[in-house]
């Protein structure tokens, strides 16, 4: 078991219209990544819970929407407050279920009550506007409203920050959420209902629901109380959303698949380009959405930062034998490795096609380390 200072967070239950549905376990098992062991179970439930919380969802809402934006930000206040309060159990919990290191769990709770602080202060200002009509009689007058219920699927990487830049505006404008969080990491989803509770969001208003992606998803995008689908995962998965919630013309709102090259110039900083590489490759195991899938660099720099990026890493790699990591794969240079001219740069640009190389390195993590230049 986790050890939290609040052993209530880590509740192996889902949220369904106010009501905690508590799971067994002959339910859904949550593992931890690291070692293999169950740390937990969540209920398998499908459309007809899920059409339960949209429901209740609904009714919620209502209400919600006419409490003033100074009430509705009290309360997300709280939730705020209550996060950074409970920072350290937050984090043991995502590190639990997710697996990444304990400092950066508790640095995705920061950064994911931001949200909630900053869209609380925000709720008081969502002005309309007043536009000159076509006729000295006319006047056009926009109102913001809120939509009503929106459903949100969210992911593993980030089981905490990818909930609360969703949940924060939504509850913030007025509206109520039913959430599917990803299955290999929804106790970080479950804990902050929790908090959400005892903050003050009305039984209803977030609803929490575990179990068969297909069928929740189903229902989501197939009910017409549901206004608005938000949705961070693969572009094939947003894909097939878009088509399911085209019959009910529901609004979207879809982060998908990350196309991120990283891109060195011959005037760059080298040291400071490799540490950022180094960053943006490995962090959270390169499961983030502006991960650098592929590293182009100017030819004048090209073999510098080529060698001292193959150091950075060999030293990481090293770092991590000296600790009783087991090398289990490469070691050294791979025979395919090497270096690919790029087609970077199009026509009337100022840098030309051969101006630029492509790092290729299948086993990066295994090049033998030369010397640092």
């Amino acid at each position: 078991m986790i050890k939290l200072n609040d052993p209530t967070l880590m509740r192996q239950a889902a949220l369904v219209g106010g009501q905690w549905i508590e799971a067994d376990e002959t339910d859904l098992a949550v593992t931890n990544p690291a070692t293999g062991d169950v740390i937990g179970h969540v209920p398998n439930l499908g459309s007809d819970e899920t059409r339960a919380a949209i429901a209740a969802a609904q009714t919620a809402q209502k209400s919600w929407a006419k409490r003033t934006a100074k009430d509705r930000a009290r309360i997300l206040c709280r939730w705020f407050d209550l996060m950074m309060e409970h920072q350290d159990d937050l984090g043991a919990i995502l590190t639990a279920e997710q697996g990444k290191p304990l400092a950066e769990a508790k640095g995705e709770i920061a950064y994911g009550a931001s949200f909630i602080e900053w869209f609380a202060e925000e709720a008081r200002r969502t002005y309309g506007d007043v536009t000159p009509g076509h006729a000295p009689d006319k006047r056009i007058i926009t109102i913001k409203q809120s939509i009503g219920v929106v459903a949100a699927i969210t992911p593993w990487n980030f089981p905490n920050a990818m909930i609360t830049r969703k949940a924060g505006p939504a509850f913030a404008a007025g509206c109520a959420m039913v959430l599917k969080p990803a299955s290999q990491a929804p106790f970080s989803a479950i804990a902050l209902a929790a908090l959400g509770e005892r903050a003050g969001l009305p039984a209803g208003l977030f609803s929490v629901i575990t179990g068969s992606d297909r069928a929740i998803g189903a229902e989501m995008t197939g009910n017409p109380t549901v206004q608005k689908l938000t949705f961070t995962g693969s572009t094939e998965i947003g894909a097939m959303l878009y088509a399911q919630c085209a019959p009910t013309i529901k609004k979207l709102g879809l982060e998908l698949g990350g196309n991120a090259p990283f891109i060195v110039f011959d005037d760059a900083d080298l040291d400071a380009a490799v540490e950022g590489a180094a960053i943006t490759k490995f962090r959270n195991n390169s499961q983030t959405c502006v991960c650098g899938n592929r590293i182009y660099v100017q030819a004048g720099v090209h073999d510098t930062f080529a060698r001292k990026l193959a150091a950075k890493v060999a030293k990481h790699v090293a770092d991590a034998a000296s600790k009783g990591a087991t090398v289990t794969l490469g070691g050294k240079a791979h025979a395919l490795g090497g270096v690919k001219m790029s087609g970077l740069g199009r026509e009337g640009s100022r840098y030309g096609l051969d101006d630029f190389m492509e790092l290729k390195y299948p086993c990066m993590g295994g090049i033998d380390a030369p010397e640092e230049a």
